[in-house]
Formats: structure tokens, C-alpha cells, sequence
């Protein structure tokens, strides 16, 4: 395995790019996955799901989408310290650096039709709005739409992400935790029917133990196993059937 951190010019300036490669000893990855970082940028949990995704065999790309606000890497103490960074993501920049991943994808051969996209919190969020913008192999959301994103802030300038989830093109996979402070479940429901009305095909989990951000055993205050587990088995396969058919 082989992991680097690369620079790639985007429309609005240089931007990072870490960057893990599988070991192949003979045939180069056929998929990739772009992992989209939580609110802390591209820090040392988000570089482990990018050598998590190598290990499966597929190109693991995590772009620095911070890149327009200093690219800080910050810490789980001050939740609110990512708030600045966030509000200052607006779609068409996440268009742009996903643009700019994607052509350093397509460098390896991958197509976009084998490339899938995995976000965390904030990330869940970039992948709903990800998933209606472009047609990509597969996109999977974990705790995604908190804070309102659902059903009432104006995430990036979008529209509440229930809508948005109509007019999904990207084949998508939600998880949610039923104890998540920040994502009511009621909303959790209105958005598996909201998307079950989009042309590709949609799911969304719910765990009954898992509040938000249960899937992180870099903080393990909000680690629940159980669920964690079957969230990544269920990515996993839903990777598989996606990007490796």
C-alpha cells in the first residue's frame, strides 16, 4: 500500500488530495472510492477509511474540500470551530474539487461509473448533494442532514437535502442512528420516501442503539460497535455490487 498526499490545481486555486493506492502486484484497481471528510478535515480518521478502502482494493482518494479556508485539520474538543469552513462550502466549489479528484481518477483508468463516494457527518451530507449532481457508481451517507440539512437549512446553497434526494442519479445508501441528536427520525423517514422517488435505486438503514456519529472509533464516546459493524458490512457490499460488477 501506498499512500501520498498530492496537490491539484482547481478553479479556485491548489488543492490537496491524500491519496492510498492498494498493493497490486499485477492489475492496477479497477474502482475507487472518495472518502469526504467530516468537519475536521482531512485528519488522521478519515486518512484510516482511505487505508481501510485500499485494503479492500480500491483506489482510496480523500480531496482537502477545506482547501478555500486554510485547510486546517482541527480536533473533536470545539465542534464549532468547524462551523465557518462548513458554511463556506457552496456547491458549485464541491463540484469543482470533485471534478478535479475524478480527473485524477480517470489518470488511473477508473471511469466514474466504478467510482464510489463515502462521507461522514458533514461528508454525508456533501454526498447527498454529490449524488444528485453526477452519475457516479455508488454513494453512501453516514448520519448526513444533521442540524436541519433535511429538512430546512440550505446546506451549500442547495435546498433542504430531502429534496434533494428526489432528484438523485448516483445509486445511494443512508445510515442512521435513532438516538442521533441532530437528525430527528421522523426526518430520517421522509427522506427514505423522498429518495425512493428518484430513477436509481436507494436505501437507508436505521439503528436503533447509534446516535450520530457511531461509526467513529476514533471517538470512542460515540462509538457504537454493534451498529458500526453492520454499517460498514452493508457499505461494503454495497460497494461491491456497484463498482466491481
Amino acid at each position: 500500500m501506498r499512500a501520498v498526499t498530492e496537490t491539484l490545481s482547481t478553479q479556485d486555486g491548489p488543492m490537496k488530495l491524500h491519496e492510498v493506492r492498494p498493493d497490486t502486484s499485477s492489475d492496477a484497481p479497477r474502482s475507487a472510492v472518495i472518502v469526504i471528510q467530516e468537519g475536521f478535515g482531512v485528519d488522521p480518521y478519515i486518512r484510516s477509511v482511505a487505508r481501510r478502502y485500499a485494503d479492500a482494493g480500491h483506489l482510496a482518494v480523500a480531496p482537502h474540500l477545506f482547501h478555500r479556508t486554510g485547510d486546517p485539520e482541527l480536533g473533536y474538543d470545539d465542534p464549532t470551530s468547524a462551523f465557518p469552513h462548513i458554511r463556506a462550502l457552496t456547491q458549485e466549489g464541491l463540484l469543482t474539487d470533485i471534478a478535479a479528484t475524478l480527473g485524477r481518477i480517470e489518470e488511473s483508468g477508473i471511469p466514474a461509473a466504478r467510482v464510489g463516494v463515502v462521507g461522514f457527518s458533514m461528508g454525508g451530507s456533501v454526498v447527498m448533494a454529490l449524488g444528485a449532481a453526477l452519475e457516479l457508481g455508488a454513494g453512501v451517507s453516514f448520519c448526513g442532514g444533521g442540524g436541519g440539512g433535511l429538512t430546512q437549512a440550505r446546506l451549500f446553497g442547495l435546498p433542504p437535502l430531502i429534496e434533494v434526494a428526489k432528484g438523485f442519479r448516483t445509486p445511494w445508501l443512508g445510515h442512521f442512528g435513532d438516538l442521533d441528536a441532530y437528525i430527528p427520525v421522523d426526518d430520517v423517514e421522509r427522506l427514505r420516501t423522498a429518495a425512493a422517488l428518484s430513477p436509481v435505486h436507494t436505501e437507508v438503514v436505521r439503528y436503533a442503539e447509534a446516535g450520530h456519529d457511531f461509526y467513529c472509533d476514533a471517538r470512542p464516546e460515540h462509538l457504537h460497535e454493534k451498529s458500526a459493524a453492520e454499517a460498514w458490512r452493508l457499505t461494503d457490499a454495497f460497494l461491491d455490487r456497484r463498482l466491481k460488477r
